[in-house]
């Protein structure tokens, strides 16, 4: 993490503490939709929902693209490496574990047995 700066992880993770935000990145994690779609999903404001979005993108975790008059939002999956990067550092043999747990619940077979 040493070349990204901390400023960045903090900002997206100050993004994410929000449930609404939260909220928001999971309705375009898998599709692109639109500002009036995102806003009928939650029972706040449409300007509530704007600075929620403006947030989001302001850390980079939203991409916005106009089509006509519609803005149209995704999630920027790749913004989410600091926070990534950070939690690596405090798990950084959680593969290590997982992988040990799995084959002590389901040894594999030794040479020659079936």
């Amino acid at each position: 993490m040493a070349d990204r700066p901390d400023t960045d992880t903090d900002t997206v993770l100050r993004a994410l503490a929000d449930p609404h935000r939260r909220q928001i990145l999971r309705l375009v994690q898998h599709a692109e939709l639109p500002a009036g779609r995102i806003a009928a999903s939650f029972t706040l404001t449409q300007q509530a929902v704007s600075q929620h979005i403006g947030v989001l993108k302001q850390a980079g975790l939203l991409t916005e693209r106009r089509e006509g008059a519609r803005r149209l939002y995704a999630l920027h999956h790749e913004s989410l490496a600091p926070v990534r990067e950070l939690l690596a550092e405090f798990w950084p043999d959680a593969l290590s574990r997982l992988k040990k747990a799995v084959e002590t619940a389901h040894p594999r077979p030794g040479k020659g047995q079936a």
